[in-house]
């Protein structure tokens, strides 16, 4: 957790092949996928060449992995919720504040807190695509 400021290229290289390899996608069809050549995904995952900010998150949403995941590793950096939070921060920040979804949210950090970092992006992604519906 020390050298998360020092990003290792071949590392990220590697942590991308493995997980297209868990994908069983071949690197011509990953880079199809992406919108890249399959010469480049080649030199991303040896380490040879360094991507922008937009290939990364293409990548990672690509391999359904955090970019945290692919910078740093597994055990860099894992979402940690703690229970019994005191809300009161939200209710003198938020004028909609109802303190009745007190239990609520404390049962849905409950079941958080039990996720894998890759659950909670995939739980947190289908919010987002839902909320739209709700709203209607």
């Amino acid at each position: 957790m020390g050298n998360k400021g020092k990003l290792n290229f071949k590392d990220i290289g590697a942590r991308i092949r493995l997980e297209r390899e868990k994908l069983n996608l071949t690197r011509e069809k990953f880079a199809e996928i992406v919108g890249l050549s399959s010469f480049y995904i080649g030199q991303i995952e040896r380490g040879d060449r360094r991507m922008s900010l937009e290939t990364l998150a293409k990548i990672a949403t690509s391999l359904h992995q955090s970019v945290d995941y692919l910078l740093y590793g597994e055990d860099a950096y894992e979402v940690k919720i703690e229970l019994g939070k005191d809300f009161s921060v939200l209710e003198s920040t938020d004028k909609d504040y109802d303190p009745y979804l007190d239990e609520d949210l404390k049962e849905l950090f409950l079941i958080l807190s039990q996720c894998s970092n890759k659950e909670i992006i995939l739980f947190k992604d289908l919010i987002k695509l839902i909320i739209p519906y709700i709203n209607r």
